[in-house]
């Protein structure tokens, strides 16, 4: 695999991608980030990106991640101090999980958020920026919550992140694409260049195939959840053996294998009685969801060989929890 095809595997969106060619031509050294609001144990949503980051580091980049503890706070997450150790948390997870701790680095957005050129320049931005304009960029609200000042200023801060962390790549999911698309905008004005941004897939619901997978709805997979956890809820999972036609449902076990097994893994065996064919073993994804459309494949095989690799890849940053509350 080029280097090119390693960064941006499995992406959703490459903005653009004469920039990130250009990137690619010479990679070493690069620096690409993601942002992560301190907000608990980490889930398969957070794993997506860290994939990403893995990928990117194997390319030579190496690798900012923004523990956002301002944003936190203005999302009322807490106390800095209560924030401040859920970020530690999710450090040891990240690294525990696969990223190189030598090439990683861990920033909070409070060693240079409350700065006063950030400050000024972030002012400048909400001078700039009218109200709709954030607002469209602003993350959606849960439930009935009423919108606050703060959410407004929110997405202005993570447009200047970029600029601030000295970064070359930013990353995130396609819920952040409205925020990267902010930054693009609006910090040319501030006399500073915009940056390229890849977007990776969001997973489609667990137990329906739709919208997205969601830890606040208590359906997905976290670094906290047992092995049985994970057999349970991937046996339980969508998983229709042939495709939707009307395209309106995404199969979350194959997104699964798709984004994160394969991208870990040089071979996934799917181990069967002799009665039902002998074992199966896949190099590739496209092999594996060719089967399983086929029928070569059952569902059943293919969710316990998913949560068996699952269960493989969290299972370090697990013990690192456990280690942390002992």
């Amino acid at each position: 695999m080029d280097t090119y095809d390693l960064i941006t595997r499995n992406a959703e969106e490459v903005v653009t991608e004469s920039e990130v060619r250009d990137l690619t031509a010479d990679p070493e050294g690069k620096r690409a980030y993601v942002g992560y609001e301190p907000s608990g144990v980490l889930h398969i949503g957070h794993l997506l990106t860290a994939n990403k980051l893995i990928d990117l580091q194997e390319a030579g980049m190496e690798v900012v991640v923004l523990l956002a503890d301002v944003h936190a706070y203005l999302n009322g997450k807490g106390s800095f101090e209560e924030i401040r150790e859920t970020a530690e948390r999710m450090k040891a997870q990240f690294i525990a999980y696969g990223l190189e701790e030598e090439s990683t680095e861990f920033v909070y957005g409070s060693e240079f958020q409350l700065d006063e050129d950030y400050t000024l320049d972030l002012h400048k931005l909400e001078l700039s920026t009218t109200m709709n304009r954030a607002q469209r960029a602003m993350a959606e609200l849960a439930g009935d919550e009423t919108a606050k000042v703060s959410h407004l200023v929110y997405p202005l801060m993570q447009a200047l992140d970029i600029e601030y962390l000295d970064l070359d790549l930013a990353v995130g999911g396609m819920d952040q694409r409205k925020v990267h698309m902010l930054h693009r905008e609006e910090v040319p004005d501030l006399g500073y260049e915009a940056r390229p941004c890849l977007h990776t897939p969001i997973v489609a619901d667990l137990t329906s195939g739709e919208g997205k997978m969601s830890s606040s709805a208590g359906v997905t997979i976290s670094m906290e959840d047992s092995t049985d956890e994970i057999e349970e809820k991937v046996n339980s999972a969508f998983c229709p053996p042939t495709r939707d036609p009307e395209g309106d449902l995404e199969n979350p076990v194959l997104e699964l294998f798709e984004y994160h097994v394969f991208p870990r893994f040089e071979e996934v065996v799917v181990e069967r009685p002799e009665k039902y064919g002998g074992d199966l073993t896949y190099d590739d994804y496209e092999s594996l969801a060719a089967d399983l459309e086929s029928g070569e494949l059952h569902p059943a095989d293919a969710k316990s060989t998913l949560a068996a690799h699952l269960d493989e890849l969290i299972e370090p940053g697990r013990e690192k929890l456990r280690e942390l509350r002992d």
